[in-house]
């Protein structure tokens, strides 16, 4: 067994644990520092720019771990799994045997996708999460005729907007697409987007399907999970845009308000043969599970933190556990502490990364015995993603979260061009849906967080004939 001591451990090779380790190289680059990730290849994060104080887009690129070692000279870096971590003493071993002795710990294990149920039966059963299984689905892309695509979050709807000469079966159990993100309707918006040729400067390009069926049914079951992986970046999907099956007929079928019953090995036509809850029964090459993801804490402890509802290890708003100088970062971290009024928690990206910022300066701060403040992307939600080729920012209570029923909505709706949404209490932004090139972003963001009186305004604050921007310079 071999032996390794340092200051700083972190565990995990996605968004988290790459932020983690990033941030210590620039807070204590003169002390030593251990990584544990499971593969060769990492997730950094590269293009950051700032569309407001809070609100930022990034890429997310693969690297291999070894280029993180240019960063912090006094980096090492052991390519194993996180087997059982001793907290008494401070020790953490990996499958491999490895003993790590640590002064502070870093949790960034990541989440497991939720498969549907049967997936361990089938390898037709596909669980887009990593680049390995990116590369497994353009594979079967080139080749499959129709695909059965399960789950409505930001997965889910890339996949059926960038593949391309393939039938596809959306099964998503709401009553509306892309509802993780996205209202009524903003989904809306989205399907009008389908329906059309590409705009001049090509927003909407690759949107063009032939043939569309909605159908509903009012059914649940539960799904279930089987795989181990780090996050996707947020572009992830453009791998997919010039994979096509050029023999494929290009259709899209949505089923609304149903989830999968079970899945069975085929000897048809179609190799498989998916039952939903409603009855229908639905022949395919393969499918796609993208119903999100649980935390990842697969390995033993001889004092197990306390975890939240979801089962991810609760931390408080410096990312420490229960178990001091165990902290934890990303999708294996639940926000156990007291929300800012405009903040909750989402597994994404952005929040992995922002959670790892977080952890780096505490555990600095406990090793230079400083003091410590939580950071301020915690003071408002904000994401920006994409979605169907159009820039996505989500800001603060976009669906009136928490609100009840006592808010009301604002909306500027232009077909093809621009969906805005804001959400008001007491004459007050809580918070904003931005879909295209609105340029809103910042307004919104200082609206929401200063929590301006907006009465005098009425709807005069989405009237598209006035720079209400002027107003709050």
């Amino acid at each position: 067994m071999s032996h390794l001591n340092t200051v700083y451990l972190v565990v995990g090779g996605g968004i988290a644990g790459v932020t983690c380790v990033e941030s210590l190289a620039i807070l204590h680059p003169e002390e030593s520092l251990v990584l544990i990730t499971a593969s060769s290849l990492v997730k950094n994060v590269s293009n950051v720019s700032f569309f407001a104080k809070t609100i930022v887009k990034f890429d997310v690129n693969e690297t291999e771990a070894s280029s993180l070692q240019k960063i912090h000279p006094n980096l090492r870096i052991v390519y194993d799994s996180l087997k059982q971590i001793d907290t008494k003493n401070k020790i953490a071993i990996t499958d491999g045997g490895v003993e790590v002795r640590y002064n502070v710990i870093c949790i960034c294990t990541g989440g497991i996708p939720r498969l549907i149920s049967d997936s361990s039966k089938s390898k037709r059963i596909l669980g887009i999460r990593d680049t390995e299984s990116v590369q497994e689905f353009q594979e079967r892309l080139k080749h499959g005729r129709r695909m059965v695509i399960v789950g409505n979050g930001g997965i889910a709807s890339e996949i059926v907007h960038a593949t391309r000469g393939i039938q596809k079966i959306w099964v998503i159990r709401d009553d509306y697409i892309s509802a993780t993100f996205v209202d009524p309707g903003a989904a809306e918006f989205f399907q009008d987007s389908f329906k059309h040729t590409a705009t001049e400067d090509g927003t909407n390009k690759n949107t063009i399907l032939r043939r569309h069926v909605f159908t509903e049914e009012d059914t649940v079951v539960s799904l279930n999970k089987n795989l181990k992986s780090a996050a996707l970046g947020p572009d992830w999907y453009r791998k997919l845009e010039n994979i096509r099956n050029d023999h494929g007929e290009q259709e899209l079928e949505i089923i609304y308000k149903v989830e999968v019953k079970s899945v069975l090995e085929n000897d048809s036509e179609y190799p498989l043969r998916i039952e939903l809850t409603n009855g229908k029964v639905i022949d395919c090459d393969f499918v796609i599970s993208a119903t999100g993801v649980e935390p990842t804490v697969n390995f033993t402890w001889d004092q197990e933190p306390q975890k939240g509802p979801d089962g991810g290890l609760s931390v408080n708003e410096f990312q420490e556990t229960t178990v001091r100088d165990v902290f934890a970062a990303g999708d294996v971290a639940y926000a156990a502490w007291e929300h800012a009024p405009h903040w909750f928690q989402l597994r994404l990206w952005t929040q992995a990364r922002n959670m790892a910022g977080m952890a780096a300066k505490a555990m600095h701060a406990r090793i230079t015995n400083q003091e410590v403040l939580q950071d301020f992307c915690f003071e408002l939600f904000t994401h920006c993603t994409s979605l169907f080729g159009y820039r996505v920012v989500l800001l603060g209570k976009y669906n009136g979260q928490g609100l009840g029923n006592d808010y009301e909505i604002l909306l500027r709706y232009t077909p093809r061009v621009e969906y805005i949404k804001f959400v008001l209490q007491n004459g007050r932004l809580q918070g904003a849906i931005l879909i295209g090139e609105t340029d809103l972003e910042e307004m919104c963001e200082n609206l929401i967080l200063d929590q301006i009186d907006l009465t005098p305004f009425g709807d005069d604050i989405l009237n598209p004939d006035i720079d209400i921007d002027d107003y709050f310079d």
